[in-house]
């Protein structure tokens, strides 16, 4: 996976933004203004995505590439290393994942929001 492949499908989710909030390399991606995945962007070598605590566990003990989440909260976050054991299909499978989780816990007026906005492709 490269770096325009991940933004592409991570885009192309439903209420999708991209921003640069921390600094000029690194890319997040936020569902309804809550963060699902973000990445590098000079040293596109790893994603980092939220995922329920238990998965993020086994995540970790069934691939190398699969670390706890690179200056994130280590019991939520896994950061992948893309180009590695894990093949692309189930990155984009955790990317999904991660936005899942994040809009399932989303209020309830903003999840009615979400279900109102159309993506332009």
């Amino acid at each position: 996976m490269n770096i325009e492949e991940f933004r592409e499908f991570c885009i192309a989710l439903k209420g999708v933004t991209e921003e640069l909030p921390f600094d000029e390399d690194t890319l997040v991606f936020k569902v309804m203004g809550k963060m699902f995945a973000l990445t590098g962007m000079e040293t596109f070598a790893g994603v980092n995505v939220k995922c329920e605590p238990e998965k993020a566990i086994e995540l970790r003990e069934q691939y190398n590439a699969v670390k706890p989440g690179y200056h994130m909260s280590k019991k939520h976050w896994n950061t992948i290393e893309v180009n590695s054991d894990m093949p692309d299909n189930e990155i984009r499978q955790w990317i999904q994942h991660s936005y899942d989780l994040v809009v399932s816990k989303l209020p309830k007026k903003v999840k009615e929001e979400l279900s109102k906005t159309t993506k332009i492709t």
